[in-house]
């Protein structure tokens, strides 16, 4: 149960700090909150989160204790990278109201960002990717339908651009803790 609490917190923090949330603020800005967007989202939390689980556990299963660790330090420097170089970007002109669209760009956005990757981490050393799962769906959905209710506020009420490089170099840390731990460097 615990992979299933870590990849809930793991997963909102980085949908928190990640450009998912601004992305479907936006949209829902642009779109008024249209239930299709947040079933979207949920939808692509849930596919994302789970494939990622799916190919963590399945990497993982096939590699040494010693790589397992090293596997993970890389995912979460991948991690903190993305959400640090990576930024929102620009709002979308004339964004799609094809269902379709929204749910593989949200899919795919979700897949490779922070909170996927983590995901991944979190299958790999746990060894539950189901829970890794549930927990990264969720935490990373919850995330997405506040920035679906709160819509063009999103940006003006939260502190997304210290929020996201906290969060990136609480990654890159752990990342470092994580790879030393491996090679045996502290401990």
């Amino acid at each position: 149960m615990p992979s299933f609490f870590l990849a809930l917190l793991a997963a909102a923090a980085a949908t928190l700090g990640g450009r998912e949330a601004v992305r479907v603020a936006r949209l829902s800005a642009r779109l008024g909150p249209a239930l299709g967007l947040l079933v979207a989202s949920w939808i692509a939390c849930i596919v994302a989160c789970a494939l990622a689980a799916w190919l963590g556990a399945g990497l993982a299963a096939q590699l040494f204790p010693e790589a397992q660790a090293m596997l993970v330090a890389i995912v979460l420097l991948l991690a903190g990278l993305e959400l640090a170089l990576l930024g929102p970007g620009r709002a979308p002109r004339e964004p799609t109201r094809s269902f379709g669209a929204i749910l593989l760009v949200l899919g795919m956005a979700q897949i490779t960002g922070a909170a996927g990757f983590l995901v991944f981490a979190l299958a790999a050393s746990t060894g539950t990717p189901a829970l890794a799962a549930a927990g990264g769906a969720l935490g990373s959905a919850a995330v997405l339908t506040a920035a679906w209710s709160i819509g063009p506020g999103w940006e003006a009420r939260l502190p997304l651009k210290p929020l996201r490089y906290t969060i990136a170099g609480l990654l890159i840390v752990a990342a470092l803790v994580t790879g030393l731990d491996a090679r045996g460097i502290l401990g």
